[in-house]
């Protein structure tokens, strides 16, 4: 069985498009049961998606994104050696929504949006869809999540596709 799983998933090339069925959510990652191949020996399914591979869009918890069988498609990005397993992505099915609103946004802008989360680092503050954006911590004033704020857009990072913001909140409501 093992040989049988290993020549099928050293058979796979980066980029394959595999569908399958979310078999199992676990506090690590997503089990998927590939249409292909053989079983796994141990493990619910062939295929392993982590939760940063899950979506572009900030969660709490992987059934925010699917639920056991579901029918999904991820993107193969290596295989496993360790655990036998085919390494998917599903965020890499989706259009990445950072460059889009990057190719919009300038320094400076003000913008409207939603207290996500409050962290040690700083308040984050959704602005468009699947955008975030973070007011560092220096310049966080007390709000509360899902508080309607304006913010101001200080920096625009492509690269590490983050989007740094100060609070604006004259008209928080």
């Amino acid at each position: 069985m093992q040989s049988e799983l290993w020549t099928f998933l050293a058979s796979l090339h980066p980029g394959a498009l595999l569908p399958g069925t979310v078999a199992a959510i676990e506090r690590f990652g997503v089990f998927v049961a590939l249409d292909d191949g053989p079983r796994h020996p141990v493990f619910p399914g062939v295929g392993f998606v982590a939760y940063p591979e899950l979506s572009w869009r900030r969660f709490e918890a992987a059934t925010e994104v699917v639920q056991v069988g579901q029918r999904v498609s991820g993107e193969f990005l290596a295989f496993d050696t360790r655990n036998l397993e085919a390494r998917l992505s599903l965020k890499a099915t989706q259009v990445d929504p950072f460059p889009v609103f990057a190719d919009v946004a300038e320094v400076g802008s003000e913008l409207r949006g939603v207290v996500t989360k409050l962290s040690p680092i700083g308040t984050f503050v959704e602005v468009a869809d699947a955008i975030e954006g973070l007011i560092p911590s220096a310049t966080s004033v007390a709000v509360q999540v899902g508080a309607e704020v304006t913010v101001v857009v200080t920096e625009i990072d492509r690269h590490r596709r983050r989007l740094t913001l100060r609070a604006g909140w004259a008209s928080c409501s």
